[in-house]
C-alpha cells in the first residue's frame, strides 16, 4: 500500500502577487518538495516568463485555482499560516506575534486537516486584517539589516524545512478539525460576553486566545476537555446571575 504524500495536506496561496516570475519560480519550488496546491488571489497574468521560470513545474500552473479575495480562497481550509517579516515588538501586540519556522515545523504534521501557507504582496505583504484571519503568523529569521526575503525565496525555505520533517511524522495524529475550532473560538467570544470583559480589551485577547491555540495544535481529547471547561464556568456564572436576580 502506497503511503499518501504527507505534504499534498499543504495549501500555497498567494495574496496579489504583482510578479509573474515569482510565481513560476513559487511553482518549481512546490515541485522540488512535493506540494501540488497552488492558490491565486487576484494574481497578476501568468504570461511567458511565469511559465519559464516554473521549468518543469508548469502542471501545477495550469492547476492553480484563482479567487477574488482570501476569504473565498480559505474557507475550505482546516489550519492557516500567516507569513510576514514585521513582528510585534511586544508580546502585548498579538496580531504580529510570530512562531518561528523551525518551532512550527516541529509540530506542523502533528494536527490533521488542510494546511493553508499564507505568502502576502511582494510590496506589502499582508495587511493586518489578512493575519488576524489566521492561526498563526510565521516569521523566518533574517538579518535586521534587510529582513524581507524575495517571495520566492521565501517559499523554498519554508518547504524546505518542513519537507524535512515530513519524512518522521508521527504514527498516530491529531484530529481538531476547523469546525470544532470554530466552536471553541466561539465559547471564548461568548465567555468574554458573560463576564462583561472590557470592550476595548475584547479583539486584542481574541486574537490572543486564537494565536494561543494556533501554536498549540490542540487534539480532539484536550479540545474537548476545554469545552467542558469553558462548559461549567458558563453554567456557573449563569447560576450566579440569577441568585443575584432572585
Amino acid at each position: 500500500m502506497v503511503e499518501k504524500n504527507p505534504l499534498s495536506l499543504f495549501y500555497v496561496v498567494l495574496v496579489e502577487p504583482k510578479n509573474s516570475g515569482n510565481i513560476g519560480a513559487v511553482a518549481r519550488a512546490m515541485m522540488n518538495f512535493d506540494i501540488e496546491n497552488l492558490y491565486l488571489v487576484n494574481p497578476c497574468e501568468l504570461d511567458n516568463v511565469c511559465y519559464a521560470r516554473a521549468m518543469h513545474a508548469t502542471k501545477i500552473l495550469d492547476n492553480a485555482q484563482t479567487f477574488t479575495c482570501l476569504t473565498d480562497a480559505v474557507k475550505n481550509l482546516d489550519f492557516l499560516v500567516a507569513t510576514s517579516s514585521i513582528e510585534s515588538k511586544t508580546e502585548k501586540r498579538h496580531l504580529r506575534n510570530p512562531v518561528l519556522l523551525e518551532e512550527l515545523s516541529e509540530k506542523i504534521f502533528d494536527g490533521k486537516g488542510t494546511i493553508g501557507l499564507i505568502f502576502g504582496r511582494e510590496d506589502y505583504g499582508l495587511f493586518n486584517k489578512e493575519i488576524a484571519a489566521c492561526d498563526i503568523m510565521l516569521k523566518i529569521p533574517t538579518s535586521a539589516s534587510y529582513p524581507s526575503l524575495n517571495l520566492s525565496h521565501a517559499v523554498a525555505i519554508v518547504f524546505y524545512s518542513f519537507y524535512l520533517k515530513s519524512t518522521s511524522i508521527p504514527s498516530r495524529r491529531r484530529s481538531l478539525g476547523s469546525c470544532e475550532k470554530q466552536k471553541l473560538f466561539e465559547f471564548f467570544v461568548q465567555l468574554l460576553d458573560e463576564i462583561e470583559y472590557p470592550a476595548h480589551k475584547k479583539e486584542h485577547t481574541k486574537i490572543m486566545f486564537k494565536r494561543i491555540m494556533g501554536r498549540a495544535m490542540p487534539s480532539k481529547w484536550e479540545y474537548h476537555t476545554l469545552m467542558g471547561v469553558f462548559g461549567r464556568i458558563r453554567g456557573k456564572i449563569k447560576r450566579e446571575q440569577v441568585k443575584k436576580n432572585h
